[in-house]
């Protein structure tokens, strides 16, 4: 596909011209690594603004996240720790500063009394439910330059970028 206009990176990977040969530098990996770089920074800056406007950081949204689509809307503080892969004192903070919000509340394990469970407040509920309501209409905005074909095109790519990494590192990130 001919380039018709050109970016950011165009500009820079024409700067590399100026390096000697056994610098080696892919111009199109570079280009593909640099892209998808500036494409994630405007991503997690947009997001970063969502949550911003409903008062929530980007762990508040994980540990939110997390419950919202846990069983129940429950689930214990060492499952909450594991899965959000943070030490336990980061989790007593997280837990306690959304619990003061009244997003979540920490109820006695029945199965367990030394134990407590975490659950998504109503509150906690409609603060995800609005905020990924609201991101996911910014999502759309950035998807929107590409056609439907163009997008599962690229998803299918992504996606198979994605199988090769985490063959090779042997886990999901």
């Amino acid at each position: 596909m001919p380039v018709t206009e050109r970016d950011h990176l165009d500009r820079f990977l024409a700067r590399l011209d100026v390096l000697p040969p056994e610098v080696e530098i892919d111009r199109e990996v570079e280009g593909l690594v640099g892209r998808m770089n500036a494409i994630v920074r405007r991503i997690k800056r947009a997001q970063d603004e969502t949550l911003a406007g409903h008062d929530l950081t980007s762990a508040d949204w994980h540990m939110l996240t997390a419950l919202r689509l846990a069983d129940g809307r429950r689930s214990s503080p060492g499952a909450l720790t594991a899965e959000l892969e943070v030490s336990s004192g980061a989790m007593t903070s997280r837990l306690d500063r959304l619990e003061s919000a009244g997003l979540v509340r920490r109820l006695p394990d029945p199965a367990d009394r030394r134990g407590v469970i975490v659950e998504l407040t109503d509150a906690g509920l409609a603060a995800w439910d609005t905020a990924a309501s609201d991101q996911g209409r910014r999502e759309a905005f950035f998807a929107s330059a590409l056609t439907g074909d163009e997008q599962r095109r690229l998803n299918a790519l992504l996606r198979k970028l994605l199988l090769a990494f985490e063959a090779r590192e042997g886990r999901p990130d």
